[in-house]
């Protein structure tokens, strides 16, 4: 006799037919965001390129069981790691007859590996330091944040300005002192889309004799087509002297699928300590460029096909129609009363707030959502405003015509639903208690009175069962809407916010038994 409920589990008493188990899958994928279509502006990027999907699937199937702990066992996938390096250092202004002829570099799982190597290779080049820090913008991606987390480096933040959401690069070279091991810039910040001062920031560091990292995850990719389009991309890669190493994101405008990304180091004496060696054990001596160990080559394998089949033509196209759809994106928020763009669009990013009070960003977000646009909200953060992040994507070009309507529409709703407003008691709160004072408990009674629910059970109730064609999947932890949610953590300090978040994501992370 079959027990029913066995079967459910991840591991069921007896193994279970392969078409049932990809139904199962397929009825759980139906309740994630739409990673293809254009409507989704934020985690996936999709150029919209027939085939491309079948082909860097067979790519990295083709790969998946390759180790990259050991090149000299599998040689393929040296070989395309080496030729994704060098693709990544051309593209950014490395190689033969540059500037950069001896840029070397690895490729990561994402940019948060890139990020935190970059941070490693600094600390670990001064050993003499002991309590190194790290100069970066408060624009700079969180990862920085997390890397000198991980690594007990100190972060000396730079303010932006609220006017061009950019550092002074006078306030930068301020911020080096004796023990500053690496500085940040990025191209561009993530959260509003505008390329910080390289060219002044990589000279203040070089001329502290430090290194400076230009985190182009989000942009290294794009950039340089869209200077090739006539946009005026100011200078940010191995072009300029002082910049000592740049990453850049092969799984976002390179299209590959994730996680792919490169590390990128001017010459090989600055890589040299992003290594770790180890031979002082009976096993085999271990090396290692990259945090990870064993590494899958599927995704180095899918991510060399995807460039391979685009080319460097297909990259141009895509930059082209990105760029389009971002000025379409643009007139689309000025057109409506009571929206501002944070800033012009300079890169693939449209980010734009509310100047009107009674216009709630988060609720807008909630109505777009409701007519199948899936933004990305930003709390307020000191002088700057909450604001609404749109990554944009080639895929996105043929819906620009449908999203200005769906934008004014989504902004009548949102003004007539007027502001989210707090329980009062929740209010003070949220400015009185301290993140230490946070329980499980308290964090879960907070989250059922503001309409989320943990399930008790994380997998679907009908798992086992799910037809083939299944096109809906259980309710998600999450409401359909969250402007309460948003409101709450922009409320929160940042301290507060962040243990929230942890201990929220900590119930919904539970085992299922």
């Amino acid at each position: 006799m079959i027990d029913e409920e066995a079967d459910r589990r991840a591991l069921p008493g007896n193994g279970l037919p392969a078409e049932r188990v990809l139904a199962e899958v397929r009825a759980l994928r139906a309740a994630d965001r739409p990673t293809h279509g254009g409507r989704l502006f934020a985690y996936v990027y999709d150029p919209a390129v027939p085939g491309l999907d079948e082909l860097a699937a067979a790519a990295y199937a083709g790969s998946a069981h390759v180790n990259g702990l050991d090149p000299t066992a599998f040689p393929s996938l040296l070989a395309m790691e080496n030729a994704l390096v060098g693709a990544a250092a051309r593209l950014l202004g490395g190689g033969p007859g540059s500037a950069a002829p001896d840029v070397v570099g690895s490729v990561t799982s994402g940019g948060t590996e890139s990020l935190i190597l970059a941070v490693k290779a600094a600390r670990d080049a001064h050993p003499e330091i002991t309590e190194p820090r790290i100069v970066v913008p408060a624009s700079a991606h969180a990862a920085f944040a997390k890397a000198a987390h991980y690594l007990r480096v100190a972060v000396d933040p730079v303010p932006v300005s609220a006017r061009t959401l950019r550092p002074a690069a006078a306030d930068v070279a301020a911020a080096i002192g004796p023990a500053t091991v690496l500085v940040v810039c990025s191209a561009p910040s993530y959260a509003h889309g505008v390329v910080d001062p390289v060219a002044e920031i990589a000279r203040a560091a070089a001329s502290a004799g430090v290194r400076c990292h230009v985190d182009a995850c989000f942009g290294g990719w794009t950039l340089p087509y869209l200077r090739r389009l006539g946009v005026d991309v100011p200078p940010f890669d191995f072009a300029l002297a002082g910049v000592t190493s740049i990453s850049v994101d092969l799984h976002k405008y390179a299209y590959a699928p994730k996680g792919v990304s490169v590390l990128l180091h001017r010459d090989p004496a600055l890589r040299a300590p992003q290594y770790f060696a180890y031979a002082d054990w009976p096993g085999y001596t271990m090396v290692n460029p990259v945090i990870a160990s064993t590494r899958s080559g599927g995704p180095i394998a899918a991510a060399y096909a995807t460039l391979r089949h685009l080319g460097d033509d297909g990259y141009l196209r895509l930059a082209a129609a990105t760029r389009d759809a971002v000025a379409g994106l643009a007139d689309a928020v000025r057109t409506v009363d009571g929206l501002r763009l944070m800033a012009e669009p300079e890169s693939t990013v449209v980010c734009f707030t509310a100047t009107d009070p009674g216009l709630d960003l988060f609720v807008l977000v909630d109505e777009l959502a409701a007519r199948g646009w899936h933004t990305q909200p930003q709390q307020s953060y000191a002088d700057l405003p909450r604001s609404v992040h749109l990554t944009v994507t080639a895929a996105v070009a043929p819906r620009v015509a449908e999203f200005g309507p769906d934008l004014a529409d989504a902004v009548a709703a949102a003004r007539a639903a007027g502001p989210v407003a707090l329980p009062a008691e929740l209010l003070a709160l949220a400015g009185t208690l301290t993140p230490e004072a946070l329980t499980p408990d308290l964090v879960a009674g907070l989250a059922a009175g503001l309409g989320l629910t943990i399930p008790a059970d994380a997998a679907p109730a009908d798992a086992g069962t799910a037809p083939a064609d299944a096109g809906t999947a259980p309710a998600g932890p999450l409401p359909g809407r969250t402007a309460v949610v948003n409101t709450l953590l922009d409320a929160a300090p940042p301290a507060l916010r962040e243990r929230l978040l942890v201990e929220f994501v900590g119930l919904l992370q539970r085992p299922t038994w």
